[in-house]
């Protein structure tokens, strides 16, 4: 008897426990663009009746909240699924093994910011006929996946991996409302970014790019292993990517700062070709740099568009060769001629 009234008292003082530990979370998640449909904390009920294979993965954490074990690449991957045929109407959507999964709320707010720039310079009216080449598309096709569904946007997608390539076309071809819609081209020339993919005479309004982000994969792994060691709040030792990534996709030479740079190099060659080039910044330090190849490849203008999400956060960079006279013809002839 007093045994039992021990426990009791033990397991009173552990639910006690839990209660005092659970965080009071705000009902919106901070930082997101307004119009990202991830705001508010995921509601596990909703994304499991959507993509049932997400119920295996679902578990309380130590705050008594449903979450899941985001330091398991494979939970990872299937709860970003569960957003895209929840939120997007995606009908099929998956990726091979080892390669990069998206965050899709953060892949959410580079669309809908870079989607609030094109509105300002179309008096505040975002345009829906926009043709955007999505440098870098990935295995997971995530950026045409959303622009399309929320903007109604039509891509190319270029890319330097052949597998990864194989894998987007898939997701096309099995998702009725991007056929048609999305086009991939492969770069054969890993040192060329535009050249072979833009054709002659071709314009795209807008040029997006999500940059391979370390200098090394040593580095790389470096880096997931502090970030598995904060999410698992212990020293983990054997690496492993919980958002996966293929050595192209993560890594380049100098890493982001001379991948970026390059970029806007090359970029001049086509200057009269694309009404916005931009590309994600992760690291503040960077920006100098990139300010600095702007000037000397003469845009006209630039813009830096923060953004956060959680404790991240990063920057949109966005440049133009066109002039104020030449960007009102360019919405004139495209963004708003009557059909």
């Amino acid at each position: 008897m007093i045994i039992k009234e021990k426990n009791k008292v033990k397991i009173k003082k552990n639910q006690t426990k839990v209660l005092q530990k659970k965080k009071e979370h705000p009902k919106e998640k901070p930082g997101l663009h307004p119009r990202n449909k991830h705001r508010e904390r995921y509601n596990f009920r909703e994304l499991i009746g959507s993509c049932p294979e997400l119920a295996q993965f679902v578990r309380f954490n130590d705050y008594n909240d449903e979450s899941v074990d985001f330091s398991n690449a494979e939970a990872v991957k299937i709860l970003n699924k569960a957003l895209l045929i929840h939120y997007y109407g995606i009908e099929h959507w998956d990726i091979p093994s080892g390669y990069l999964c998206p965050p899709v709320p953060g892949r959410a707010d580079y669309i809908h910011n870079i989607a609030d720039l094109l509105g300002s310079c179309n008096n505040g009216t975002i345009p829906s006929r926009i043709r955007c080449l999505d440098i870098g598309v990935g295995a997971n096709c995530i950026y045409p996946i959303i622009g399309n569904r929320e903007y109604g946007w039509s891509f190319v997608g270029s890319e330097i991996d052949q597998a990864a390539l194989k894998s987007a076309s898939e997701i096309i071809e099995k998702n009725s409302h991007l056929k048609g819609n999305v086009e991939l081209r492969l770069q054969s020339d890993p040192n060329d970014i535009f050249h072979g993919i833009v054709h002659s005479y071709e314009y795209f309004d807008l040029t997006i790019c999500n940059p391979p982000f370390h200098a090394s994969f040593e580095e790389a792994q470096s880096v997931a292993l502090r970030k598995l060691s904060n999410l698992n709040n212990k020293k983990i030792t054997k690496p492993a990517l919980n958002f996966g990534g293929q050595n192209s996709e993560l890594c380049y030479p100098g890493g982001e700062e001379k991948f970026v740079q390059k970029m806007i190099s090359q970029s001049k060659n086509i200057s009269s070709s694309c009404f916005w080039f931009s590309t994600l910044i992760s690291r503040q330090s960077h920006l100098k740099s990139v300010y600095a190849a702007l000037k000397n490849a003469n845009a006209v203008e630039m813009k830096t568009i923060p953004m956060s999400h959680g404790n991240k956060t990063t920057r949109i960079v966005a440049w133009t060769y066109l002039s104020q006279g030449q960007r009102r013809k360019w919405i004139d002839s495209r963004w708003n001629k009557m059909l």
